[in-house]
């Protein structure tokens, strides 16, 4: 599969495959890269460490909390656990908000995880792609070809009955319609970022 196919796989961001909740999961565990920054900020008691999490509007809140925990977590050794974790709460929580996400409190170190986001992470943490983008073309290109066989198994039943032709236009909609997301979601994305242009994988195959 050429390169820039397989770009805009990783753009896609497995559409269809992991939902928005899913991919948020990650930002709201214990031992999740949000915390971590959280706890490096408090340890140094320097905020700037931490407010690159949340956007412009949630500025204030996370800096009025992270003022609060470094006023008293000198104290007892309870007492910073829980001004630690009210400013992990806080973070979070703006930073959940900020990129349209719920928030139901911070999952346990360990909590379960999506694939997908481990891949992610470990691709930054290693500064190769090479991984990521063999497991991307895998599940993507396993996700078309079902939906495409189906499309073609229904059709050739699908002047049968009624309800042949129903199950056909069903599989049909089904493959088109992912296949556009697909389309749509990386040419929207790539606009975005600048990260490929419309002619490139319109005119590499």
């Amino acid at each position: 599969m050429k390169t820039n196919l397989a770009v805009l796989l990783i753009i896609v961001g497995l559409s269809g495959l992991v939902n928005s909740s899913q991919a948020f999961a990650h930002c709201d565990t214990m031992d999740g890269p949000v915390v971590a920054d959280a706890r490096l900020a408090l340890e140094k008691a320097d905020i700037t460490l931490a407010l690159k999490w949340v956007k412009p509007e949630g500025e204030k809140e996370v800096v009025e909390a992270f003022q609060k925990a470094i006023a008293v977590r000198d104290r007892a050794k309870d007492v910073k656990e829980i001004a630690d974790l009210y400013f992990f709460e806080t973070l979070v929580r703006v930073h959940r908000a900020g990129e349209g996400a719920p928030y139901n409190g911070l999952k346990p170190a360990g909590y379960s995880i999506e694939p997908s986001i481990i891949i992610s992470d470990k691709a930054l943490e290693t500064g190769s792609i090479d991984s990521l983008i063999a497991d991307l073309n895998r599940l993507i290109a396993l996700a078309v070809r079902e939906r495409f066989a189906h499309a073609v198994d229904t059709r050739t039943h699908a002047s049968y009955t009624v309800e042949a032709g129903r199950a056909f236009v069903s599989a049909y909609v089904e493959f088109t319609h992912y296949i556009e997301r697909l389309y749509a979601d990386a040419n929207s994305d790539a606009a975005h970022h600048g990260a490929i242009r419309q002619d490139d994988v319109r005119h590499e195959h």
